[in-house]
């Protein structure tokens, strides 16, 4: 099984992104309760346990398609409940499967080395079938980057997006933290969803913690022509606390387990 090194980068944050080094602290800064406090966090376990994948036998484009559809129809339905309960409008993302870098987004052309990004202005996942995607195409990270993306999706119908920090002489370091905050919280609600319907996959352990040990969906910073060494960490965390997150979504199964904007540093460090 390949190690995945597949970019996640949603749109809104590009604009976080800038030359710089960020200053470690202990304690996490004071975020907004929209981020912090978010009603979200409070409506228990998923509680959505089944969601049948397709074969991708051969990996081909209505393959990949087809899986992705029904998984998409499976996000909509065990985050809908949670979002209403937390006192917000449910609407369904829309789903574009592309075969070209440069396609149109609505977040600008998608870039080259990117799998899929969300744009939280059309509220539209758009996903790049790529060789290394189907590489494998019974691989775990077919399900993960959509629901990763899904993640970025909740964010922004939970008010999230709206509070998020655009570089404007704003502290560099401030900006990396919640940058990171943002993407390895979307992480997680991928964990929270794939814990849920876990046992309805079929799959063994392995596929999982595979995923864990190597950092989850895993960067690639040429998604948006960064070649500095190391930025991909500044902006989306280290290995280790990709994984960390991504497993306390499966274990939580809630997005309680996914409150990235109240933990300590480390949580969230570089």
């Amino acid at each position: 099984m390949r190690i995945p090194r597949l970019a996640l980068m949603a749109g809104a944050l590009a604009s976080l992104l800038f030359a710089g080094t960020a200053h470690a602290a202990t304690a996490a800064p004071a975020y907004k309760p929209v981020l912090a406090k978010n009603p979200i966090y409070k409506t228990g376990k998923l509680g959505f346990d089944t969601c049948e994948e397709p074969k991708v036998p051969s990996g081909s484009l209505d393959e990949v398609k087809g899986y992705l559809e029904v998984v998409l129809d499976c996000l909509n339905a065990a985050w809908k409940p949670k979002i209403k309960k937390a006192g917000y409008a449910f609407s369904k993302p829309s789903l574009q499967v592309i075969t070209k870098v440069g396609t149109a987004t609505g977040c600008g052309k998608f870039p080259e080395g990117a799998q899929a990004i969300y744009c939280p202005g059309n509220k539209k996942i758009t996903y790049l079938l790529s060789w290394n995607l189907v590489e494998e195409p019974n691989d775990l990270i077919l399900m993960l980057v959509l629901a990763h993306e899904y993640g970025h999706h909740v964010q922004q119908l939970t008010g999230m997006f709206k509070a998020e920090t655009r570089y404007n002489g704003k502290n560099e370091a401030r900006v990396l933290d919640e940058a990171r905050r943002f993407e390895l919280q979307a992480e997680c609600l991928g964990g929270v969803f794939i814990g849920s319907v876990w046992h309805s996959l079929g799959r063994p352990d392995t596929d999982f913690t595979y995923l864990v040990k190597n950092g989850g969906t895993g960067l690639d910073l040429s998604a948006i022509g960064v070649k500095v060494e190391g930025w991909g960490e500044k902006t989306h965390g280290n290995a280790a606390n990709i994984g960390h997150w991504l497993k306390s979504g499966f274990d939580t199964e809630s997005a309680g387990g996914c409150n990235t904007w109240t933990a300590p540093k480390s949580k969230v460090s570089k």
